[in-house]
């Protein structure tokens, strides 16, 4: 099915709608198709922990079956990223998609030994980041100014409700049959494939054979593009300090819940709550504010936005029952959904098409460790100290930080350079305007998106 994608820009003075949005062909079928393996993924993550766990007895194999779907971007992700580049995006997700419903199938075959489940489950997850990175680099190409930033907000919004709902059909389908719940994530990869396969225009990869070199090179070139950019390395310091505080008290979750289980509130339904708090403010926030306020405004709020997301966390250290702790983990989570989609719709306003995947590549990989590390700092401090002192005065430190980097936030006129020199670099169809983005031997430019000379003064908002 041919999708073709409209040059007309919603209006700079109001948002996108959802209408505007999901009258995209091309956007309908990666939206449905990215909400069938998210659900699947988490249906089959709480399946496979206790398919593990019957199997071996062993708490600690059951938490490795959980934690290794973080592996590969820990080990691998911008490199693994970096190869959605070389290829048709469309054919990186339905090749990505097929491999993981056939790994998936044969993880359901009853007998499997642990260790075998264990390297599946590897090599499963190995197909994430490419494919991630694809559907993140053909965004921009299917969805234009505000639509792209309500378009990303959604997306964002579905997946913290596909991890409520798939973490809560895998466990009820885990209880009964955990292969009935593999199978099924199975059958949301063969689901996603095909919509993909069909509903997806073909387009040309985005590195043509001779950008080429090694594949390390390329992958370090996605570091450079981010980091050696001011106005991309400025919201990758951004958007890293928001996940340094946003997760500490979705991970802390059950301790906290088991100190204060006498509040009258069972331990488990006070961990659920504090878990489940953060995603519903996320999916809250993101439709609010991506729906109701403005693009200019939506950038002005980046900022103020920013520090609120840690300052709602500080009362925690006055030790709240959990439903008050939720309640403060749901504003932390709707004020870092009207925070995020903004940001990474500049992002990719900023960047070069051509670096689309392995930019994803970079800073999904550095979400993971982040995440991850401030969960472990903060869960080795909660051993020593109250989890209310650590949790708080965490927050604290998220608050000075976040002040810092929104001191430090470029000007409009920097923005504004930034995204001229991509835009003139995306619509480029000469080697001249490819090589101004690589410069020599391959390597990007970075300084380049700072040359504000583009004929006057644009408004940064996204539109």
């Amino acid at each position: 099915m041919e999708a073709t994608v409209s040059d007309e820009r919603p209006s700079p003075d109001g948002p996108a709608t959802f209408r505007e949005v999901f009258g995209q062909s091309e956007y309908r079928a990666i939206f449905v198709a990215t909400v069938f393996s998210w659900v699947g993924d988490y249906v089959a993550k709480a399946a496979v922990t206790v398919l593990v766990y019957r199997q071996s007895q062993s708490i600690a194999l059951s938490a490795a079956a959980f934690a290794v779907s973080y592996l590969p971007w820990l080990v691998g992700g911008p490199l693994l990223a970096a190869l959605a580049e070389r290829y048709r995006y469309r054919q990186v997700m339905v090749v990505c998609d097929l491999i993981r419903m056939a790994l998936m199938a044969l993880i359901a075959v009853p007998g499997v030994p642990v260790w075998v489940i264990l390297a599946l489950l590897f090599a499963t997850t190995l197909a994430n980041p490419p494919s991630q990175a694809a559907r993140s680099a053909l965004m921009p190409a299917i969805l234009t100014g505000d639509r792209l930033v309500l378009g990303l907000s959604l997306n964002a919004s579905s997946a913290q409700a596909a991890q409520v709902v798939g973490y809560l059909l895998g466990a009820a389908l885990a209880a009964v049959n955990p292969t009935v719940a593999l199978l099924i994530n199975a059958a949301t990869f063969a689901g996603s494939a095909a919509l993909t396969r069909f509903g997806v225009r073909d387009r040309e990869p985005a590195m043509t054979a001779a950008h080429r070199s090694h594949l390390l090179r390329e992958t370090g070139q996605g570091f450079q593009i981010v980091f050696g950019t001011p106005v991309l390395r400025a919201i990758a310091v951004l958007v890293f300090s928001a996940m340094l505080f946003s997760i500490v008290p979705e991970g802390l979750a059950a301790a906290w819940a088991g100190e204060r289980s006498g509040d009258g509130l069972d331990s488990g339904v006070a961990q659920a709550i504090i878990m489940a708090a953060n995603p519903v403010g996320f999916i809250l926030g993101g439709l609010v504010v991506g729906r109701a306020v403005a693009p200019a405004r939506r950038l002005a709020l980046m900022r103020p936005l920013a520090v609120i997301a840690p300052l709602v966390l500080v009362p925690t250290l006055l030790d709240p029952p959990p439903v008050v702790v939720a309640l403060l983990a749901a504003a932390c989570g709707f004020a870092a959904a009207g925070l995020l989609p903004t940001a990474n719709g500049l992002f990719v306003r900023a960047l070069p098409n051509g670096y689309r995947a392995r930019a994803f590549g970079v800073m999904a990989t550095g979400m993971q460790v982040i995440q991850g590390a401030s969960v472990l700092v903060t869960g080795l401090l909660a051993d020593r100290f109250s989890i209310p002192l650590v949790v708080g005065l965490w927050s604290v430190a998220g608050v000075v930080l976040m002040l810092v980097t929104a001191l430090r936030w470029p000007d409009g006129e920097t923005i504004d350079a930034a995204v001229a020199a991509a835009d003139r670099v995306n619509r480029g169809d000469d080697a001249a305007a490819r090589d101004s983005a690589h410069g020599p031997g391959g390597r990007p430019r970075a300084g380049r998106a700072t040359d504000g000379r583009s004929g006057g003064r644009r408004s940064h908002a996204v539109t």
